[in-house]
């Protein structure tokens, strides 16, 4: 049996409450560096602070997958879990960005923030995964591209609301500056709206999305008795993996390098190349030290104005989404997203007003719009049976491994391009991750379609 057409609107529902996650992963991705600073973190030590994340999310990730793949239950296989994920993540959004408000120390009110920022990360990703698991359920081979481009403009629709969140409220007068160890009121207002927009966005796809039932699912997807009675065995899968899985799994790595270092230090390029935050001295080993002050107004502007950067690359990545399925080369259309986010990159080096960056984070989008739908369009495209979301949930490694790599070698690389005694130039970790997105272009050119392996 084949896997019948859906309606647009089915594959629409399909992937809707990714609108609400996403703006959840929008707030983090772009505030996360912002409240660690306002804390009290150091340039150099903020990219260890997103360790956590995607050491959780490695771990995590496919033992979610393989729990899925045995799961059924009355509300589905995948959605239970996109649920439960979703509830952790609103509890995370609500306590996160009070870490400063609870009397604690600034080293005590870090940890929180770290430990807040696993949890907030894992269950993010916790939702996340079935709606990908589901289009590779739900959807044949045929319509997998038009599913995940809908996936994709859901994604930065959802992207593009919480970037603009902090700016927004900031802009109808809720403030935007706070004592010191304490987060502005517009970051944290922001949290907690984007904590009930994503809880209300799973709540409609629980109820509009029916998934398959266990033997309809065996019978579209070719699985045989025997298949279902067998246990999941990782190291098998990967050892029969589709090549697919290790070729587009290379490219992941230099993309998401590239895209920890945009979340990590593009606040404080804006806060210094853009926005002439002031300096304070700060003395660490007996050294002085020049840093931004996190305090002042200019650094909090910059970090609204971050959000609305972000939102610009959202934008890119919604317009340059409806093109690629218009290149009838899938890889050619790959590689030339990512030379053009690599562009973008690059070309923050060069511009110092603020609106300048809209052409660079419009480039940007277009990487981001090929990462979020190809390298999953490419896997499920060459997988076959019972175990898609075991390999789904591996393939989140993919993702997580180049972020802790990313997160680990951040504050040593940018200390190779920092003078003694000056400030760190934070944009120079920009322009690397625009050379790593061009060497993940290059290697696009390794990935085989047409490899397949038994899921």
């Amino acid at each position: 049996m084949k896997i019948p057409d859906l309606s647009f609107w089915k594959l629409w529902n399909i992937s809707f409450g990714f609108f609400g996650v996403q703006i959840a992963y929008a707030l983090q991705s772009a505030n996360i560096s912002r409240i660690f600073s306002t804390l009290g973190a150091d340039p150099h030590s903020l990219s260890y602070f997103w360790i956590l994340p995607p050491l959780a999310g490695i771990v995590v990730q496919p033992i979610i997958g393989a729990l899925s793949d045995r799961t059924w239950c009355r509300f589905g296989r995948r959605i239970p879990y996109l649920f439960v994920g979703a509830l952790i993540a609103v509890l995370v959004m609500c306590l996160l960005p009070n870490a400063g408000s609870f009397g604690m120390s600034v080293s005590a009110a870090m940890v929180f923030g770290l430990f807040s920022l696993m949890f907030l990360d894992t269950s993010i990703n916790i939702a996340m995964q079935p709606f990908k698991m589901m289009v590779g359920d739900m959807v044949n081979e045929k319509q997998k591209g038009l599913a995940y481009s809908i996936q994709s403009f859901l994604c930065n629709a959802g992207s593009l609301a919480g970037y603009l969140f902090p700016f927004i409220f900031a802009a109808i007068g809720i403030s935007n500056v706070a004592p010191k160890g304490i987060i502005p009121d517009s970051v944290i207002f922001s949290f907690y709206i984007g904590a009930v927009i994503l809880i209300l966005c799973v709540i409609y796809t629980t109820v509009k999305v029916k998934e398959y039932p266990p033997e309809l699912y065996a019978a579209y997807h070719g699985i045989k008795e025997e298949e279902k009675a067998e246990k999941t065995n990782v190291f098998k899968l990967l050892a029969h993996a589709p090549k697919a899985f290790w070729t587009v799994g290379l490219v992941q790595f230099f993309c998401w390098s590239a895209f920890m270092f945009m979340w990590t230090y593009t606040n404080g390029t804006v806060a210094a190349n853009v926005f002439d935050t002031p300096v304070v001295e700060q003395i660490k080993d007996g050294v002085t030290h020049l840093v931004l002050d996190t305090q002042s107004v200019q650094y909090q502007t910059a970090g609204d104005w971050v959000g609305i950067l972000f939102a610009v690359q959202a934008v890119g990545s919604v317009i340059w989404a409806a093109v690629i399925p218009s290149i009838a080369n899938r890889k050619f259309a790959y590689s030339l997203s990512l030379v053009l986010g690599g562009i973008g990159f690059i070309s923050v080096f060069f511009m110092h007003n603020q609106y300048a960056l809209f052409l660079s984070f419009l480039l940007i989008g277009c990487a981001w719009a090929a990462m979020l739908a190809l390298p999953f369009t490419i896997l499920t495209n060459a997988l076959t049976g019972g175990h898609m979301g075991t390999y789904l949930g591996l393939f989140n490694g993919t993702i997580c491994v180049p972020q802790i790599v990313a997160a680990i070698a951040g504050g040593w690389v940018l200390g190779m391009f920092t003078d003694e005694g000056a400030i760190a130039p934070e944009v120079n970790m920009l322009v690397l991750a625009g050379v790593l997105l061009i060497v993940g272009a290059c290697c696009v050119g390794i990935i085989r379609e047409s490899d397949h392996a038994e899921a």
